[in-house]
């Protein structure tokens, strides 16, 4: 008996300055390969058809390290991956409708339940995103002045490995605790790699899984989904 497929199935593309992951509409697994420093948008792109030859998918979300505008374009080149992807056309490079959005929004969407939430994603570099009832508001509050560099230059990889676990939790925290202060969020949540090497979190302050950067993927073509099952639900109901 074949199998029924999805009627609309979405892939998740999550770039990252390490890996690329990606998953898809009704499956549980999850896929990657790295990324790093070289890696171009064409490359990106070979890889994640290399990887998904065997999925099938009509549209695609990409949660991408960099500033993003609302029709999906990128506005600034990353700081932690190869040249040349402001300006690349993804939806001609897969051959069908793409939504880019910065990847901090698209784990703190796939995170948020309500309120006013500030999300920073610890890994390669910071993501920053709030969410104020429902309003997705990307930031980029790495790049703030913040003792003798940058926010990212205390929070990121690089400072993880030069400071040691200790010396860049405690400037971890400080920074919450100053963002706290400035945006007063009602909550903080901590995505990314690097989350894992935190302990005893801060009041108000929780961290979350990844994985649901996928989930806030899925969510951006939350209504498109609900129009496309409608149409398809109301062609069928006709009476003949």
């Amino acid at each position: 008996m074949k199998k029924k497929q999805n009627l609309f199935s979405i892939l998740v593309i999550d770039v990252g300055g390490t890996h690329v992951k990606v998953k898809i509409t009704g499956r549980k697994e999850e896929r990657k390969f790295p990324s790093g420093p070289t890696m171009t948008p064409q490359m990106m792109v070979d890889g994640v058809k290399d990887l998904t030859r065997d999925w099938h998918y009509d549209v695609i979300s990409i949660g991408f390290p960099a500033v993003i505008s609302k029709n999906s374009r990128l506005l600034k080149e990353p700081a932690n991956l190869g040249k040349g992807w402001v300006g690349f056309n993804f939806n001609a490079a897969f051959g069908c409708p793409i939504k880019v959005i910065n990847d901090a929004a698209m784990q703190a969407l796939g995170d948020y339940a309500g309120g006013r939430v500030l999300f920073l994603g610890l890994g390669t570099g910071l993501g920053t995103t709030m969410i104020d009832h429902g309003n997705i508001i990307p930031m980029e509050l790495g790049h703030f002045p913040y003792k003798k560099g940058t926010i990212e230059d205390y929070t990121g990889r690089h400072a993880l490995e030069k400071l040691g676990k200790k010396k860049w939790r405690k400037h971890v925290f400080k920074i919450i605790e100053l963002l706290q202060q400035a945006l007063e969020p009602e909550k903080v949540i901590l995505g990314g790699g690097d989350n894992v090497y935190l302990k005893k979190l801060p009041p108000g302050v929780s961290a979350a899984a990844n994985s649901n950067a996928f989930l806030g993927g899925f969510l951006l073509w939350k209504h498109t989904l609900a129009n496309h099952f409608f149409l398809h639900n109301s062609l069928f109901s006709k009476k003949k």
